[in-house]
Parts: structure tokens; C-alpha cells; sequence
């Protein structure tokens, strides 16, 4: 009994061990995100793997990037994007705890992973230097990352980098190049409908063309317009038919023109 207690602790004391010098690690070998205050990266670790999965497929990348700053991107591609990447995005310090423990609720149940916890914050930090892998350490290093971020940035900064560098289709990258490139006008010319569509896209931006969407992303766009308070006005109704015939001529009993029915 006393040697199984023993290999017991020794196997707990041992992987604590290994995560404390995982999490050591982690921290000190994570990047000095201080630059980012006036600096613009010229490519992030997204844009850099699909340029070497674009190399290994043998093809030639599209590469589409415009930097604007955050006074240029229509303030309604911002609303857009904060309710439907990050509605707390205000409240939190880079991590949304209610919101991993709603997504690990809803994953529990239905036995895959079908929804994310990931701030708007984590998701610059894994676009800047990680990748999409879903290990535990990368995401580690993304809670850490995401940390620093909302230490070192302010709240309007790590916007404009966020939208300026996420991916938003084959080889688009940004919202000033998207929106040129779906709807032919730069990102502060955006409308209530286009901002949605291009909201509507970030979850999966490979697949969703915002410049010819399908059902599932028009219905994401409706969502997403109704969260922002927009409502596509009716559409007008149709004109009333009339007879091309003289009033009263020609007509059954009963339809002439007066305004009563009996």
C-alpha cells in the first residue's frame, strides 16, 4: 500500500513539474508585443503558413493586404465585428471566462467541438504568432499572448490591428482589402449589409464568399444586422393591377367602381 501511495506522488509531483516548466517556458520565450504600439507587422503568422501551404500545393499565392488605420474602417464593420466575434470585448482583460465556460458547456453536450471561447484579443495573438492548431500548449501560449496584449495596448489598437490583419478569404487579408475586393469600395465606405456579410465571413473565411453568399451566410448576415439595430427597410409593395378596360365596361356585376360592396 505505502508503495503505491508513493508512485501515486511521485507521478503527481512529476507532472506538476512538467507543467510548471511548460508555463515557465511558455512565458519566457513568449514575443515582446511592446512594438506593436507603433509598429505594423509586415506579415503575421497566419499570412506566413498560407504562403508556404500555397508553396507546397504548387501554386501561386494571392496576396492582398491594405493598412488603414482605425478612423479609416467603417464604424459599422467595428459594431459588426465586436457583437459577432466579441460582444464583452469592452469588459474583459483579453480573456472571457463566461464565454469559455459557455463553449465548454455546449461542446460537453454535444460531444465535439462545434464552438470557441476566443476574444477578439486571442484571436490577434494566434493570428500574429501562433497558428490554428488547437493543442493545449498553442492555446496556452495564446491565453499568455492575449495577456499581454490588453496590458501593452490600448482597447482602439488592438482593433485596428485585429481588423487589419485577419484573414478574410483565399489570400485577402484586412478590411480595406476584403471590402475592395468583395464590393469595390474602400473599407470606410461600407454599407450596414456589406459590414454584416463581411462579419458574417471571419468564422470561416475560406469557405464564405461575401460577394456571393449563400444561404447560411445570409442568414448569419440578417442575425448580425439585427444584433446592431439595423433593419433592411420593407420592400415596397407590389403596384395594384389595374384593367385596361373603361371603368364599369366589360366587368361582372358588382365591380364597378364605387367604393361600396353591397
Amino acid at each position: 500500500m505505502k508503495k503505491w501511495l508513493r508512485r501515486i506522488y511521485r507521478g503527481a509531483v512529476g507532472t506538476l513539474a512538467v507543467l510548471f516548466a511548460t508555463v515557465a517556458y511558455t512565458w519566457l520565450t513568449l514575443p515582446d508585443v511592446r512594438t506593436l504600439r507603433k509598429d505594423t507587422p509586415a506579415r503575421t503568422s497566419f499570412m506566413l503558413l498560407r504562403a508556404r501551404e500555397a508553396a507546397d500545393e504548387g501554386k501561386n499565392q494571392r496576396f492582398s493586404h491594405r493598412w488603414v488605420g482605425y478612423s479609416r474602417i467603417s464604424p459599422t464593420l467595428v459594431r459588426a465585428v465586436l457583437v459577432t466575434e466579441d460582444a464583452a470585448f469592452y469588459q474583459h482583460d483579453g480573456v472571457d471566462l463566461d464565454e469559455i465556460k459557455a463553449s465548454m458547456e455546449i461542446n460537453w453536450a454535444r460531444g465535439q467541438f462545434v464552438r470557441g471561447g476566443s476574444t477578439i484579443t486571442q484571436q490577434l495573438a494566434k493570428n500574429l504568432y501562433l497558428s490554428p492548431s488547437r493543442n493545449p500548449y498553442r492555446k496556452l501560449a495564446e491565453l499568455y499572448i492575449a495577456r499581454r496584449l490588453e496590458v501593452e495596448l490600448s482597447k482602439a489598437r488592438i482593433l485596428e490591428l485585429y481588423l487589419n490583419l485577419i484573414e478574410w478569404g483565399d489570400g485577402i487579408w484586412g478590411a480595406e482589402a476584403a471590402a475592395r475586393a468583395y464590393f469595390g469600395v474602400p473599407a470606410s465606405a461600407l454599407t450596414a449589409e456589406q459590414s454584416a456579410l463581411l462579419a458574417a465571413a471571419i468564422i470561416n473565411p475560406r469557405v464564405y464568399r461575401p460577394s456571393h453568399p449563400n444561404a447560411r451566410l445570409r442568414n448569419r448576415q440578417a442575425i448580425i444586422l439585427a444584433r446592431i439595430g439595423y433593419v433592411t427597410p420593407p420592400a415596397p409593395p407590389p403596384p395594384v393591377p389595374t384593367l385596361d378596360v373603361p371603368i364599369g365596361v366589360g366587368l361582372p356585376p358588382g365591380t364597378g367602381s364605387g367604393s361600396g360592396s353591397e
